[in-house]
């Protein structure tokens, strides 16, 4: 085995020991400026019943399409804020409306909060695990599974099927966005991200 040969070895195993802490810091890094950009969107099925089931998804559908009107002037998370809190006795309202109408009689607690979210992804994107306030739409006990998305930048409502991603939704994303936050979210870019990285032992192999 030549000198290349053993450095090329070398290198490798040192990446491949230390790129898990570099991912892990880089994911953690991008979250949180990230979470400071956005605002998410979190709907609590009263149980996890077919029925209850179903109807958090109804009371998803007339509170996303209410507040897509109601964001369409809003340009920073900030705002965005502020137009979610000025209307969460309607989202109660809205939400409590389409209850009725299934014949139930729910109670339904609107509020914005920071809210722990799982590793997500909605067509190409994919947001990382963590920390993002949040509207919450809590439905009845809120003991059911729950449901979320992006309230702002808009990547929830975009036609007639909910976690499509249009052009409209990419240009607003971009616009909140570094491009490197962008880029993070990108799906499958942590592959991209370690096979640029490994490009480097080309020379030694």
């Amino acid at each position: 085995m030549n000198k290349n040969w053993k450095k090329g070895i070398f290198f490798l195993l040192l990446f491949l020991a230390v790129m898990p802490m570099i991912h892990m810091y880089r994911e953690q890094r991008m979250q949180k400026e990230i979470a400071e950009k956005i605002l998410r969107f979190h709907v609590i099925a009263n149980s996890d019943s077919r029925e209850d089931q179903e109807l958090k998804l109804k009371v998803r559908d007339a509170v996303g399409l209410y507040m897509k009107d109601q964001m369409k002037e809003v340009t920073n998370r900030k705002e965005a804020e502020e137009t979610a809190n000025a209307n969460l006795k309607k989202i109660e309202k809205v939400a409590e409306d389409v209850i009725a109408k299934e014949g139930r009689s729910y109670t339904v607690n609107a509020f914005i909060g920071p809210v722990d979210f799982p590793f997500k992804t909605y067509g190409a994107y994919s947001f990382p695990a963590g920390t993002y306030e949040a509207v919450e739409v809590v439905i009845g006990e809120g003991a059911g599974k729950n449901w979320w998305c992006v309230m702002y930048p808009n990547m929830c409502f975009q036609g007639s099927m909910y976690e499509v991603i249009d052009e409209k939704a990419e240009t607003s994303l971009q616009e909140v966005l570094t491009q490197e936050e962008y880029d993070s979210i990108i799906e499958d870019s942590d592959y991209k991200i370690q096979f640029k990285y490994l490009s480097f032992l080309n020379h030694y192999l």
